[in-house]
């Protein structure tokens, strides 16, 4: 399972709009999502229109070229394009991944199995 998180920024005067287009998304648009398998999605929109995203797959090379392909997919960005800053195609492709530093489980985890090793001896 991979984590991906991205970022982008909506421009702050259409960040009303931005969350009205989101309430709610078109049905078929999150069956697309599903089906190229993106799963426990979440959006977040900060101060100044700083929107964060974040979503579980197992290959995400998959779920994008699955979205690419996606003609309901391909609508919805065309409809969404207006809303960001600095964007240089669609937000489903172009939106660059950012890099996890810290995870809680794994961490837990990975000290867990230390410890397990350290008694063991």
């Amino acid at each position: 399972m991979t984590r991906v998180a991205f970022q982008l920024t909506v421009r702050p005067d259409m960040i009303e709009a931005y969350i009205a287009r989101h309430s709610p998304v078109w049905p078929e648009l999150l069956e697309e999502i599903a089906a190229a398998g993106r799963r426990n999605y979440s959006i977040f929109l900060g101060e100044g229109g700083r929107l964060f995203g974040y979503y579980e797959t197992d290959d995400d090379d998959a779920a994008r070229q699955y979205l690419a392909n996606s003609e309901v997919a391909a609508r919805w960005e065309a409809s969404m394009a207006e809303f960001f800053v600095g964007l240089d195609g669609r937000a489903d492709q172009a939106a660059a991944p950012l890099t996890e530093v810290f995870n809680l489980h794994d961490q837990l985890t990975a000290a867990a199995g230390t410890d397990n090793e350290s008694s063991a001896s």
